[in-house]
């Protein structure tokens, strides 16, 4: 998988999480914990998408 694609991929899934995290905080039966793991999960993906991004312009 080349970093272009890689990147989309990384990038798509951030988008689906925010929308997760969206839904869930729309729920009155949502579970903070849940949401909290979302949020978690993606900011390591902004994190990963951050580094790789940083990595491939100083190359």
């Amino acid at each position: 998988m080349s970093l272009t694609s890689h990147l989309e991929e990384l990038q798509r899934k951030h988008g689906d999480l925010e929308k997760q995290i969206v839904q869930a905080m729309a729920s009155p039966s949502s579970d903070d914990l849940e949401i909290l793991s979302l949020k978690r999960r993606k900011l390591a993906l902004k994190d990963e998408i951050t580094k790789l991004k940083v990595a491939h312009t100083t190359h």
